[in-house]
């Protein structure tokens, strides 16, 4: 018999928020969190704009020394979730029924090009004894999971999602198929991204994916006709999903239900999309048909939504593809608030969805301003909008082909 999974932790650490509450609020009232960078130096930087973490100390240090800043803001996330939640291992979950999926798309790329920098300093000997014995522990993307696993004592699967921009909603995806098939009572999931390293920034920008304007409210423009590119974003985002019967036991407090996802592949090209769409629309009617509703059921979808040429056109035609030319679902790109956290973009737009459906609220697509003739959806211009939500999808597309989408459901018993 398969298995009820609810969501009943959230936890973030955003651009626009650096908690769940405060993040919620900024998403709602259409705050913008891209400005220009400061955590790297720009001068010789194609794009200067990005979504940052402000005012952020991790809690620890001393332990800070010894995490990668993308392991700080998954195990600070992770954790709000897991105090929201009430979870405490081995006194209302038994350890060896908790586990951990945690998704990245690159990992410690900041500690790996600071530790890279001592090396080449000297060139020699001297140079390579300056390099971290840490280095690996702090770089390798798994150490996320089990960084996190270690904290919270989870002793069941331990797995780390790379899967460029699908990764936070893999984590998710997989953490709801371990639960539904009975192999876990309780699962943290969730992913992390910290990608503001000079030469990994430089290479998204050499490939043109980054926006190069420098207006903060007319670089991140998922939709608009004038859309040039992405915004990198940083930050996290945590669930914890648990088995309906384990949550109503103990009393815990549930946001919603997570009842569908799909993941495919679109085997078309290294950082293109399918032009058809034809893998987002696959993983999109996976997700629908597990779930056991029509596409017209669905209320919100909470769009990839980069604000690159290609993504918003083929994502457009994918929906379209699964929910009709003339459907009036609202679609927005909350990355307009955000950027792109990459690896942890799926899972704090999971948060944003859980949270949707408990107020009833559409969140926007904000810096829109031209429309694109080719692109005619409900894109919630600018200012959210009450809307009662009882089912909301999440999608996300990644390079390498991959495609994820979760469809959450408001709980009723």
């Amino acid at each position: 018999m398969m298995k009820r999974v609810v969501i009943t932790g959230l936890g973030a650490v955003t651009p626009v928020g650096n908690n769940t509450a405060e993040f919620w609020e900024g998403i709602k009232n259409g705050k913008n969190g891209i400005d220009q960078i400061t955590i790297l130096d720009t001068t010789y930087q194609k794009a200067i704009m990005g979504g940052e973490v402000k005012n952020f100390e991790y809690e620890d240090k001393r332990a800070a020394k010894r995490l990668d800043r993308s392991s700080q803001f998954g195990l600070t996330a992770a954790r709000e979730a897991v105090q929201d939640s009430g979870i405490v291992s081995g006194e209302n979950v038994d350890p060896h029924r908790f586990g951990v999926v945690a998704g990245t798309g690159i990992g410690g790329v900041m500690t790996l090009e600071e530790e890279s920098k001592k090396a080449a300093l000297k060139g020699d000997e001297k140079g390579y004894a300056r390099v971290s014995a840490l280095l690996v522990p702090m770089v390798i993307p798994n150490i996320l999971a089990g960084n996190i696993s270690i904290a919270v004592q989870a002793k069941a699967t331990c797995l780390g999602v790379v899967t460029a921009c699908s990764a936070g909603t893999h984590s998710l995806g997989e953490a709801f198929r371990y639960i539904k098939h009975g192999y876990a009572d309780v699962m943290l999931a969730g992913g992390a991204e910290a990608a503001f390293s000079p030469v990994c920034f430089a290479g998204f920008a050499n490939m043109t994916a980054l926006s190069t304007r420098t207006d903060k409210d007319r670089c991140s423009t998922p939709f608009d006709k004038e859309r040039d590119g992405f915004v990198m974003g940083e930050g996290a985002g945590f669930l914890v999903l648990e088995e309906l019967e384990h949550a109503v036991s103990r009393g815990a407090k549930i946001y919603g239900e997570v009842v569908g996802y799909g993941t495919t592949c679109d085997a078309y090209h290294v950082t293109s999309p399918s032009p058809s769409g034809e893998g987002a629309a696959a993983a999109m009617k996976m997700a629908i048909e597990e779930a056991g509703i029509n596409a017209g059921d669905v209320d919100y979808i909470n769009a990839h939504g980069t604000g690159t040429p290609y993504n918003d056109e083929f994502e457009t035609k994918a929906i379209k593809s699964v929910f009709g030319d003339d459907t009036k679902v609202p679609v927005s790109s909350t990355k307009s608030m955000t950027g792109h956290l990459l690896g942890a973009a799926g899972a704090i737009e999971a948060v944003i969805c859980i949270k949707a459906l408990g107020d009833n609220f559409v969140p926007p697509t904000i810096n829109y301003k031209v429309p694109d003739e080719q692109l005619d959806l409900d894109y919630v211009p600018n200012v959210g909008r009450a809307k009662e939500l009882n089912y909301v999808m999440s999608n996300s597309l990644g390079f390498g082909g991959h495609n994820g989408t979760v469809l959450f459901k408001k709980f009723v018993k």
